[in-house]
C-alpha cells in the first residue's frame, strides 16, 4: 500500500530537527553518494535543518568521478545544500600500501576500505563543524546485510531506516527529485561495474516484496534469509563479555 508521503515527510523532518535540538548540534552532515539513498536523506534533512552539508567523496571507482559527482552536484544545486567534495583515492591507496607490505588484502577487505573511510571523514567533518552524521541505508539493505559494518553501517542518525527500497523511490517520485536518481540502476561503486542487485543476486522487486507481504519464489526466499542469517553480527551490538557472576 502506498504511503502517505506529504505525511511521511512531516514526520521526518520533525523527527531530525528533535535530534539535532537533543545533540545541541548546529545540524547534520550525509554522504552524498549520487545515489537514491543519499539524496532522499539529504532532501529530508534540509527541509530539517538549513545548515545540511553533503560530501562527495570519491574513492576510485570511475563512476565516483563521473555521474555520481554530477548528480551528487545537481543535488545541492536544486535543493541548496551546502556540497564540498574530499577525494579519498590517494588516502585509500596509501592504506593499502602500507598494508600490503604486511598482508595481502582479500577483494573484500579492498571494498570495504572505501565506505570506512567515507564514515571516518563524516565524522571528521561533523565534529569540527558540530554536525550529526546522517545514515543513509534503506531497510532493503539493512536486512540483507548489504552494508559495511563500521562504515555506511555507522551513524547517529538515520530517518529512512523503515523504508524499502521501493518505498525510497516513490518517495523520491513525491518530492520531485532529479530524474537521474530514479532511473540510474543503484550501487555502492565498491568496483567498477558493480551494481546492488547484481551483487546480492536478486531485484529489489523481489527482495521488497518478500520483506513487506512475506511472500516470494522459494529460492528467493531462501536466498534471502541466508543473507540475512549470515549478516546478523551488523545489526547488533558489538559482543562484550560479562561475567554471569558479576551482577
Amino acid at each position: 500500500m502506498l504511503r502517505d508521503y506529504a505525511l511521511e515527510r512531516d514526520k521526518r523532518v520533525a523527527f531530525i530537527r528533535e535530534a539535532v535540538k537533543k545533540a545541541g548540534a548546529s545540524g547534520i552532515v550525509f554522504g552524498s553518494s549520487g545515489g537514491k539513498d543519499s539524496a532522499l536523506v539529504g532532501i529530508l534533512c534540509k527541509l530539517a535543518c538549513d545548515n545540511t552539508v553533503g560530501v562527495i567523496m570519491p574513492c576510485q571507482s570511475r563512476r565516483n568521478y563521473e555521474e555520481d559527482t554530477v548528480d551528487a552536484l545537481e543535488l545541492g544545486r536544486q535543493y541548496n545544500i551546502r556540497t564540498i567534495t574530499i577525494d579519498l583515492s590517494p588516502v585509500k591507496q596509501a592504506l593499502v600500501d602500507e598494508a600490503s607490505k604486511e598482508i595481502q588484502p582479500s577483494p573484500m577487505a579492498l571494498a570495504n576500505i572505501g565506505p570506512r573511510l567515507r564514515m571516518t571523514t563524516l565524522y571528521t567533518v561533523a565534529a569540527s563543524e558540530n554536525l550529526l552524521v546522517a545514515g543513509t541505508g534503506n531497510r532493503s539493505e539493512i536486512y540483507m546485510g548489504y552494508f559495511t559494518k563500521y562504515g555506511d553501517g555507522g551513524y547517529d542518525i538515520n530517518p529512512i531506516a523503515d523504508l524499502t527500497a521501493t518505498e525510497v523511490f516513490e518517495f523520491l517520485r513525491f518530492l520531485n527529485a532529479p530524474e537521474a536518481f530514479l532511473t540510474k540502476a543503484p550501487s555502492a561503486a565498491l568496483f567498477e561495474g558493480q551494481t546492488d542487485e547484481q551483487e546480492m543476486g536478486l531485484t529489489y522487486d523481489e527482495l521488497d516484496g518478500y520483506i513487506l507481504t512475506g511472500e516470494g519464489q522459494p529460492e528467493v526466499i531462501a536466498k534471502i534469509e541466508s543473507a540475512h542469517a549470515k549478516t546478523e553480527h551488523k545489526r547488533r551490538p558489538a559482543l562484550i563479555y560479562t561475567d554471569p557472576e558479576t551482577k
